[in-house]
């Protein structure tokens, strides 16, 4: 499979191959053993640590003949978008030209959808316009179990189901994995509180049917070696000291550590010092400014003197501690678990786990993060 070269070595979206991805070799092989026998995993983490780009290096380390077709329904609403995004995945992935495409093609033709091309970049979209979306699915799934090559489907953010109107996607759309053959898939997910209630409680359909990986961060040293050699083989110097400052500032989260790391390349000069990653960070910040000031007029002011104080905390372990709220005057112990649930809600903090298992709470974006700790 070849790939496109990237612009910046420290690319921020999309898959570039192995030549341009950092470490997740654990991960890797357990995911593609588990799909190569039969087994379906649940991939979860946070967002912006990479799992979409860990799915299409899944892809990479699969077999040349397999088949592997990923959609996102984060932008889905109901059944009837889910079935969208799946006829469009499966258009865009086989192409009408090759044997197994022209199938496929003929195959999605027959449940009569509307397909449309992208303008400028010619990829097919597909809108179907029926009543319920439930068969058509099916159908999709019992075809691909005919196709000759195992099938791999990939889902990204699919605790998206949880809350469509229909309240029994999980059980129709569980019912239809379980009749197929040959037909193996890769759930992904940011939202872990559905994600757990969807496959973990015994009373729902898709409880224990899917071998769940949680992606953490990746090791400080691993990637501290990638970023030095990443800019080594363009013919610029960062010692590993800095390196591992720039991990330290980004908390050595994926997203942000590739974009301040593409912010600094970006400067033109072979040999790096602390200053120059410290102000690309604070350009960032600077430009992030009107976003972050936009969370203030969103959020209560309650809501946003814990988010303050998380942020200045870094890690919270007992929000409802006297210490914690005396130190930030944050009213009673009840008023702080009713901001908690906001922000949690609005994804503005997560709840994580350490080593033994204890609850903390940080802010979810670490440049917000970052930009609260220089500001208050």
């Amino acid at each position: 499979m070849r790939y496109k070269k990237p612009l910046n070595p420290f690319p921020t979206s999309g898959y570039y191959g192995p030549a341009y991805f950092c470490d997740r070799e654990k991960e890797t092989q357990q995911i593609t053993q588990f799909l190569q026998n039969g087994q379906s995993c649940l991939l979860m983490g946070i967002r912006r640590l990479g799992k979409t780009a860990l799915i299409q290096h899944v892809r990479h380390h699969l077999p040349d003949h397999w088949e592997f077709v990923y959609l996102d329904i984060l932008a889905t609403e109901n059944e009837q978008q889910l079935l969208n995004a799946i006829g469009t995945a499966l258009l865009q992935h086989f192409s009408e030209k090759e044997k197994i495409g022209k199938r496929v093609w003929e195959f999605v033709k027959t449940l009569r959808p509307i397909i449309s091309f992208d303008q400028l970049s010619g990829i097919p979209q597909v809108s179907f316009q029926i009543a319920q979306a439930e068969r058509p699915v099916i159908d999709i799934l019992t075809f691909l179990s005919q196709l000759e090559n195992p099938v791999v489907i990939a889902i990204d953010e699919f605790q998206q189901i949880h809350a469509y109107p229909e309240k029994n996607t999980d059980a129709w759309l569980r019912a239809a994995i379980q009749q197929v053959q040959n037909v193996f898939f890769l759930f992904s997910g940011s939202q872990q509180s559905i994600l757990n209630e969807l496959f973990s409680n015994p009373s729902r359909p898709f409880y224990r049917s899917a071998s769940p990986i949680q992606l953490g961060k990746i090791d400080v040293s691993e990637y501290r070696k990638f970023i030095v050699s990443q800019f080594a083989k363009h013919g610029k110097k960062l010692s590993a000291p800095l390196a591992e400052q720039i991990l330290e500032w980004t908390k050595c989260h994926t997203y942000y550590v590739q974009l301040l790391c593409n912010r600094l390349y970006q400067l033109p000069m072979t040999e790096y010092a602390a200053e120059d990653w410290q102000t690309c960070a604070q350009q960032i910040l600077k430009e992030s400014e009107t976003f972050f000031l936009h969370y203030r007029t969103l959020l209560s002011t309650q809501q946003w003197k814990l988010a303050v104080a998380i942020a200045k905390s870094g890690s919270v372990f007992a929000p409802t501690s006297k210490d914690f709220i005396g130190t930030y005057q944050l009213g009673s112990g009840a008023t702080v678990l009713k901001s908690l649930h906001a922000l949690l809600e609005k994804e503005l903090i997560y709840k994580e786990y350490d080593a033994e298992g204890n609850p903390y709470y940080q802010v979810y974006d670490v440049f917000f993060e970052r930009w609260i700790q220089g500001t208050y």
